[in-house]
């Protein structure tokens, strides 16, 4: 029964694809895509944090100069007592943080970043309008394991890195780099809508945001 239903559907998409004709070789794909949308800096910031606050993000507006102390208060909140940062992280980012802090390697197995309490890491872009962070594997933010093994991830913004739009993220990216897009912890939810957190990724997400960079 499964061998006939199957070449059932095989012989109806052949069939399609005869009718059809072959494919033109010259597509134009209209990309007309709306851009280069713009809001005042209060707007934006304003915008941006009741997004990520309905997706159950924690939201931390600072200086640059105080970000180190919003960071080692965040962590001690959290008892965190061993965390990662990328290699390209800013030093300062874990300045009067006091616990034990874990460089990542490539080669460190992935797996193993469960022992870490926490990771910090920085950010490529972020969309205002859906509240998504984007990571791209930049020498700040590491590659995508170590943003998504550890339970709580602190995730350091510049807000002059937001934009309005998807649009307007996307046109910020390489294509070429491992883009991983946050929107709020990580949470899934079953046929009967019960949500679930921590499945994907990590089950608190701290996001600090530089307002004067």
């Amino acid at each position: 029964m499964t061998t006939t239903a199957r070449a059932t559907v095989l012989g109806r998409v052949r069939d399609a694809l005869t009718l059809a004709g072959p494919a033109e070789a010259d597509v134009t794909v209209p990309r007309a895509y709306r851009t280069g949308r713009t809001l005042p800096d209060p707007e934006r910031l304003d915008l941006f944090v009741d997004r990520l606050v309905d997706y159950k993000a924690r939201v931390h507006t600072c200086t640059a100069q105080d970000t180190s102390r919003v960071i080692a208060d965040v962590l001690h909140e959290h008892g965190a007592r061993r965390i990662g940062v990328p290699a390209g992280h800013d030093p300062e980012w874990v300045a009067e943080y006091d616990g034990e802090t874990f460089q990542d390697t490539a080669d460190f197995p992935a797996p193993e970043l469960t022992d870490l309490d926490a990771v910090v890491t920085g950010s490529a872009v972020s969309c205002a309008e859906t509240g998504t962070i984007f990571l791209d594997g930049s020498p700040d933010q590491g590659r995508r394991a170590l943003s998504l093994v550890p339970d709580v991830h602190v995730c350091v913004v510049d807000l002059s890195s937001v934009v309005v739009g998807v649009p307007e993220a996307v046109a910020r990216l390489i294509p070429e780099r491992p883009t991983t897009m946050i929107s709020g912890p990580s949470a899934t939810s079953d046929i009967e809508l019960e949500r679930v957190e921590g499945v994907h990724g990590p089950r608190t997400l701290e996001v600090v945001i530089r307002t004067d960079t």
